[in-house]
């Protein structure tokens, strides 16, 4: 058995699921769940995304069956923005993540960012935190405290840009997409807390993210400026 969540999940054949299953154990991989929806069928109940599970399977293929079940602790229940939070940070290991790669630093601060969505809402500073981490853990991390055209350290009084493959180098305050050294330093050091820091620090990482998203718009950024316009 292996400490599980579900990323994903649909409906497959005439009673099975398909499931997208992030593992501490072997990351993520898809796995079919035989005949567990249907009238008089409430095992799916547990089969949904942000219920910790235990799980266990076989296969060798790259399809698993998923073979037994169970709750691993309650179901953390979201809502409203913590919702699209939650959807939008599966979509980002969905999209992110390669297939049977163990990131079990990364499972862990998963299951800590859904508790604290859980308990009290969304919380902007920790969601750029998960993502500054998760990029970490895929081997694509950024350099936030050091000036890269120069070597010299990130100053807070100053103005950066960020250049992909490369890191953040000065730049006039003007330029577009400029970010604070304060709000590097805050963000390297998790201590961000001003309305505008946070709003630095979400465009930065939505430009280094979007880079290995590629042009594929998230469906869950879509959907919540869906949910907001009506």
């Amino acid at each position: 058995m292996s400490a599980a969540f579900l990323l994903h999940r649909r409906d497959y054949s005439n009673s099975s699921l398909l499931l997208e299953c992030f593992t501490e154990q072997l990351g993520r991989f898809p796995a079919v769940a035989k005949g567990v929806t249907g009238r008089g069928k409430s095992a799916s109940g547990l089969l949904q995304p942000f219920v910790p599970l235990q799980i266990e399977w076989r296969g060798r293929g790259e399809v698993k069956s998923l073979v037994s079940y169970e709750p691993d602790g309650r179901m953390f229940r979201l809502e409203g923005t913590a919702l699209f939070c939650g959807f939008y940070i599966n979509e980002l290991l969905m999209r992110l993540l390669q297939r049977n790669d163990p990131h079990e630093k990364l499972f862990r601060n998963y299951r800590e960012l859904l508790k604290q969505l859980d308990a009290s809402g969304i919380n902007e500073a920790s969601l750029r935190y998960f993502e500054l981490d998760m990029l970490v853990e895929l081997g694509y991390g950024i350099e936030l405290t050091v000036n890269m055209e120069d070597g010299c350290p990130v100053e807070a009084d100053r103005w950066y840009r960020f250049v992909q493959e490369s890191g953040v180098i000065e730049c006039p305050p003007e330029t577009e997409h400029a970010i604070s050294g304060q709000t590097l330093l805050s963000l390297a050091s998790r201590s961000l807390e001003a309305s505008w820091q946070l709003k630095e620090a979400r465009n930065l990482l939505r430009t280094v993210l979007g880079f290995y998203l590629g042009d594929k718009p998230l469906k869950s950024r879509e959907l919540f400026r869906h949910a907001h316009r009506s």
